[in-house]
C-alpha cells in the first residue's frame, strides 16, 4: 500500500464516522453498511505497510523525429526509449558492483523502468521508476538501485557536457566503463537522428541546448577517449581501509598510488593482514578520460605478488 493509498483510507474512515453520526442507533439498516465499510477500512490501515510512491522520470525529445508537442517519429522512440533502459539498467547493475564487461546485464528484470505517460512540453515519455524487489521492502529512506541509477545518467549527461574530464572519470570509475558505453549508445542513438533530449528526476532537469551540445557530450564518452588499462608497479601497501574499500600504495619510486578495492576481493582486510608493508608487485586497472587524473582499482588477489625478499 502506498502513502497515497493510506491517505485516501484516512480520509475515508472520518468521512464514515462522521456520517454514523447523524444517523440514529436505532437505525439499525442504515448504519449496518456504513459501519461494515468503517470496519474494513480499519482493518486496511490496520495492516497497513509504509512503502514508497513510485518516482517519475521524465525524458523529453527534441529535434528532427519530433513535432513539437504533437508527437514523435514511432520508430526513433521505440529505439530510443530501448537504448535509454539498457542504459539505466547498465548503471544500476554497476553500482551494484555486479556489472562484467562480458555477459548479460544482472538483475535487469529488477530495475525495469515502465511507460506511464508522456511527458508535457517537448514530446517525450514518463517513466516510473521500481520503488522496490519484488520479493522485499525497501525502506523510505534508502533509494533502489534504480532510482540511484537514473540520478547518474542525469549526472553523466550533465557532466560529459559542462563537467571536467577529472569529473566525469569519478563518475565512470563508480559505475563501470561498460555501462558507461551503453549511455554513448543511448546518446549515439539520438545524435544520428539529429535530435536531442532532457531527462528530469527528483525536481532536478538537465536539457541538452542543441544537437551540438550533445555531440560533445558523445564525443566525451565515446571509448576513444576512456582509456582502460593494466598498470604494474612494484613498492608496499602502506594502508587498507576495509569499510570505504580504499588503498594506498607507494611505488619503488615513492610515489603514492591511492585507489579502491574491487568487488571481486570480498574480504578486504585481508590486505592488511597478509600484504600492509612487504615489498609486492601489484598489477592495478587504470580508467581515464580525457586529460584527467588516472584511478585506480585493485581487481582481485591474484594482481598481487610477494617479492621473494618479503618475510
Amino acid at each position: 500500500m502506498s502513502i497515497k493509498e493510506k491517505m485516501s483510507l484516512e480520509s475515508e474512515i472520518k468521512q464514515l464516522q462522521f456520517m454514523l453520526r447523524d444517523i440514529p442507533l436505532e437505525n439499525v439498516i442504515d448504519r449496518l453498511s456504513l459501519e461494515q465499510r468503517l470496519e474494513h477500512a480499519t482493518n486496511l490501515l490496520g495492516n497497513f505497510t509504509e512503502q514508497k510512491d513510485p518516482k517519475k522520470a521524465r525524458l523529453t525529445f527534441r529535434g528532427t523525429p519530433v513535432i513539437g508537442s504533437h508527437g514523435i517519429v514511432a520508430d526513433f522512440a521505440a529505439k530510443a526509449s530501448l537504448s535509454f533502459t539498457d542504459a539505466v539498467a547498465a548503471v544500476a547493475a554497476g553500482l551494484s558492483d555486479q556489472l562484467r564487461y562480458m555477459g548479460p546485464i544482472p538483475n535487469r528484470n529488477l530495475n525495469q523502468l515502465l511507460i506511464t505517460g508522456t511527458a508535457v512540453g517537448s514530446f517525450g515519455f514518463e517513466f516510473e521508476i521500481p520503488c522496490c524487489d519484488s520479493n522485499q521492502l525497501e525502506l523510505l529512506s534508502e533509494p533502489t538501485m534504480a532510482e540511484l541509477a537514473v540520478d547518474k545518467v542525469k549526472a553523466l549527461f550533465e557532466l560529459s557536457a559542462t563537467g571536467s574530464d577529472d569529473e566525469i572519470t569519478d563518475l565512470v570509475d563508480e559505475i563501470h566503463p561498460r555501462a558507461v558505453r551503453k549511455v554513448y549508445d543511448f546518446l549515439d542513438q539520438l545524435l544520428q537522428n539529429n535530435a536531442w533530449c532532457g531527462l528530469e528526476f527528483k525536481d532536478t532537469y538537465f536539457k541538452y541546448q542543441d544537437i551540438q551540445q550533445l555531440g560533445v557530450s558523445a564525443q566525451r564518452l565515446k571509448a576513444e577517449n576512456i582509456r582502460e588499462d593494466k598498470e604494474e608497479y612494484s613498492g608496499e601497501f602502506l594502508g587498507i581501509l576495509p569499510t570505504s574499500r580504499n588503498f594506498e600504495f607507494k611505488t619503488i619510486d615513492q610515489k603514492v598510488i591511492r585507489g579502491k578495492i574491487g568487488p571481486e576481493i570480498e574480504d578486504a582486510d585481508i590486505l592488511n593482514k597478509d600484504y600492509l608493508h612487504k615489498p609486492v608487485t601489484t598489477t592495478f586497472s587504470v580508467i581515464q578520460v580525457g586529460h584527467s587524473r588516472p584511478r585506480f582499482t585493485l581487481d582481485n588477489l591474484q594482481d598481487v605478488i610477494r617479492l621473494n625478499n618479503s618475510n
